[in-house]
């Protein structure tokens, strides 16, 4: 069976992957999100869970600082898990993870967030270049993002 990494930041993100439940149960998965109090309660529903530090642009130096640990703890999570596919609705901690995918010849499902109707996010215009599919939520985001397919709503 094909180990499926869904990897997201918290709030709507996570939300929205945590959507694909049906996906989910279908695979041997495991998720991988941002640690905070809400979070660490998935933990209850999810048996394979793993934490990031929450990355935050507020203070660059402390981002810097959780984006090291987050680059660093993706290295670890991924050779201990060594997924098929990386399944992902953003925001930026997950870009270390799907760099490391492509290196290795993973494939990377990159799902742009519900919340962009007309405009790109930072992390969907690294991971465009690079994800084998790249999935939109409106119709309107095919234009912006030629070669991406338009799924509708994940909800």
């Amino acid at each position: 069976m094909k180990k499926v990494l869904f990897i997201s930041s918290l709030g709507g993100h996570l939300e929205q992957l945590l959507s694909l439940q049906k996906v989910i149960n279908n695979y041997d998965s495991y998720i991988v999100t941002e640690r905070n109090s809400s979070t660490e309660k998935l933990q209850k529903n999810y048996k394979n869970i793993n934490y990031l530090p929450y990355i935050s642009r507020k203070n660059i130096i402390l981002f810097l600082i959780n984006y090291l640990k987050c680059t660093l703890l993706s290295i670890v999570f991924f050779l201990r898990i060594k997924p098929n596919i990386i399944v992902t609705t953003g925001a930026g901690c997950v870009i270390p993870m799907c760099l490391l995918a492509k290196v290795f010849g993973k494939k990377v499902i990159f799902i742009e967030t519900f919340s962009r109707i007309d405009s790109k996010t930072l992390t969907g215009k690294v991971c465009y270049y690079f994800a084998d599919v790249f999935i939109v939520q409106w119709e309107d985001l095919k234009k912006i993002y030629p070669k991406s397919i338009f799924f509708g709503s994940i909800y």
